[in-house]
């Protein structure tokens, strides 16, 4: 199995094929943070005692996750609502999913 090279970053760190340099991983953090003081807060979204337990009654009337036969823990919106108060709310929006499925799969999906 062939080995790449090594290469240098432009802050001069030589790193292994796949390593992230700590200078990257640092930027990486403080763009985060600085989208993260601009982001409203869940409950400013929309996410209130409302939604818990609307929440929690969907859930318990889906308990499986729709991509795996796990348990499901997050009421998911298939299309984000972006804000949009009637998408929010729209139960067809909704599908169970549980942690894994919510956190890797469905977040790649909407990256793209």
């Amino acid at each position: 199995m062939p080995i790449r090279a090594p290469s240098i970053r432009a802050c001069g760190c030589v790193l292994s094929s796949g390593e992230r340099c700590q200078h990257m991983i640092a930027a990486d953090r403080e763009r985060k943070a600085r989208f993260d003081q601009q982001r409203p807060s869940a409950r400013q979204r929309g996410y209130d005692s409302k939604w818990d337990k609307e929440r929690a009654a969907y859930l318990k009337a889906h308990p499986r996750c729709v991509r795996c036969p796990s348990p499901a823990t997050v009421v998911d919106h298939v299309t984000p609502h972006k804000g949009d108060r009637r998408l929010f709310w729209s139960r067809s929006n909704w599908q169970p999913l549980c942690t894994p499925c919510h956190s890797s799969g469905k977040q790649r999906e909407e990256r793209r």
